[in-house]
């Protein structure tokens, strides 16, 4: 076959902004929640729901991705997709309340989620040898620069114009992919004979699972966890119907999911560094803009900018990283790419309530730069060896693994925030008694400086003070709270560190064969 990548340079490019876009909305809202929050009127622990509605779609959607490029296509799949995706942004911008919101941004996630495991696979067919290295490199870029930049250009659409521009945005670019992609991509034909066998059981236990499963893990720290009736009975549901689905992935004639893949040790070692790399990106992103706009009371563009050195890193890394790869086993590269981002999250663990962009300026260039260098060797590592006709569904559950770290990540660091903020403040408060000579000397001097002031009586004057500094308490809480949450990250990714030695070199063989164009 023709090694000449140019007739497919075009549609892949094509492809990767559509899969730029899916992977960019799932955080443009980062820095913005509490804007919508406010237009919506919805209550603290809703709004994290925005984000997390539209990646467990994702996650239900993209495993199964695999099986529908094979009924539909892949050109007419990723065209559905991206016009679906282009429907559902207008929808998000039209939202009327926060359930609306999350409806529709659980749909926007849904729809638009083939996007991404179809560019993956896609590279193996338009390009091999050195070139599958360089597609690699783009695309782990993709993966990691589009949701840093999220909050940044998010921030900035929210200052500039309003939130309902967040998902407006999308519909010039996406109306443009939707009719582009029909012409230019010519990978493989319809069967729609497969939707007579299909494993409608397994994809029904699929979604149970995962989205029970995404439940539990965001509503667990607002119930108590398994103490309420309503976690607990979802609990069940999530750990029976993946246990059923695993079960008859391994025993049905035609799965929707590869399961067997994981029988492959670079395969099952690369989806478990994918959901570890999940974790990272998705959380810090969702963690520091949090950070800045609850503790720092940052505005949606100051939190865009203070978070746009690492999308800068992120884009410096990428040359780098494809420089590095044509000399240095890909191996060795990823092993770099976990350490660095674990030695980003142990600088992040010195966090105060005083930090702001400076202060975070070096823990994100260390994050942000070593991305594609975590990213783009698993594709290679994990995907790379598998025989070209398992690839599609491999595909699927491989991308799948990262969008999974990122709701898990989020989920766990919500509860770690929540946990971790009340210990911190009954271990802060148990000192601030009157014992406490400092303690007693700042209330005395706010309580004359406000007396002084003549506009509250003594009482008040008091109490106003007690207020201040139970806030105070709070706020150190919470950043304490925050410091936890990026040790834990910092562990994971130093555990991860270790397992890539364990993963087999993997050369960028011929191009696979395709069936049918």
């Amino acid at each position: 076959m023709n090694d000449d990548p140019r007739p497919g340079v075009l549609p892949f490019v094509v492809m990767c902004a559509g899969m730029f876009m899916a992977l960019l909305d799932i955080q443009i809202v980062a820095s913005s929640l509490q804007n919508i929050g406010g237009g919506l009127s919805a209550a603290q622990d809703e709004i994290s729901w925005v984000q997390t509605a539209y990646l467990i779609a994702e996650i239900i959607v993209i495993p199964l991705s695999g099986w529908l490029t094979r009924v539909f296509s892949t050109r007419w799949l990723f065209a559905a997709s991206a016009a679906g995706f282009t429907l559902t942004s207008l929808l998000c911008g039209l939202a009327w309340n926060i359930d609306s919101m999350i409806v529709f941004r659980a749909l926007q996630g849904m729809l638009g989620a083939s996007m991404i495991p179809t560019v993956f696979t896609s590279s193996f067919h338009y390009f091999s040898g050195a070139r599958r290295v360089y597609a690699a490199a783009v695309i782990g870029s993709i993966a990691s620069i589009a949701p840093t930049l999220g909050p940044v250009i998010g921030g900035w659409i929210t200052d500039a114009l309003n939130w309902h521009w967040l998902f407006y945005i999308n519909l010039v670019p996406g109306l443009a992919i939707s009719l582009a992609i029909p012409f230019l991509v010519r990978i493989d034909k319809p069967d729609l004979s497969l939707l007579r066998g299909a494993d409608y059981c397994g994809m029904a236990l699929m979604a149970a699972g995962l989205g029970s499963l995404e439940y539990v893990l965001e509503e667990g720290t607002r119930w108590n966890w398994f103490s309420d009736p309503g976690i607990r009975l979802c609990g069940w549901i999530a750990g029976g119907s993946l246990a059923l689905f695993m079960l008859r992935s391994l025993t049905f004639a035609n799965p929707v999911v590869d399961l067997r893949a994981f029988g492959n040790r670079n395969f099952a070692l690369g989806c478990l560094l994918s959901f570890v790399t999940g974790i990272g990106i998705f959380t810090t992103i969702y963690l520091t803009p949090l950070f800045l706009g609850y503790v720092r009371g940052y505005s949606a563009r100051q939190t865009g900018i203070a978070v746009f050195s690492t999308g800068v890193a992120s884009l410096v890394g990428t040359p780098v990283f494809i420089a590095l790869s044509r000399k240095i086993d890909a191996r060795w590269l990823m092993m770099a790419g976990l350490a660095c981002f674990s030695a980003a999250m142990w600088r992040y663990s010195f966090v105060t309530s005083e930090w702001g962009g400076a202060e975070f300026l070096v823990p994100q260039v260390l994050r942000g730069f070593p991305q594609v260098f975590a990213v783009a060797p698993s594709v290679n590592l994990g995907l790379g060896s598998l025989p070209p006709e398992r690839l599609k569904y491999a595909s699927g559950l491989f991308n799948m693994m990262r969008n999974l770290g990122g709701a898990v990540g989020i989920a766990a660091s919500a509860a770690i925030i929540n946990t971790a903020t009340n210990t911190h403040f009954l271990m802060i408060a148990s000192n601030l008694t009157p014992a406490n000579g400092a303690m007693t000397r700042l209330v005395a001097a706010v309580d004359a400086r406000r007396h002084g002031l003549g506009t509250e009586g003594g009482f008040d004057t008091h109490a106003a003070t007690l207020r201040q500094l139970w806030q105070l308490a709070y706020r150190e809480a919470s950043t304490l709270a925050y410091a936890d949450a990026f040790r834990a990250i910092m562990i994971a990714f130093a555990l991860a560190t270790l397992l890539v030695p364990f993963m087999r070199p993997v050369s960028a063989g011929p191009q696979p064969a395709v069936a049918a164009h």
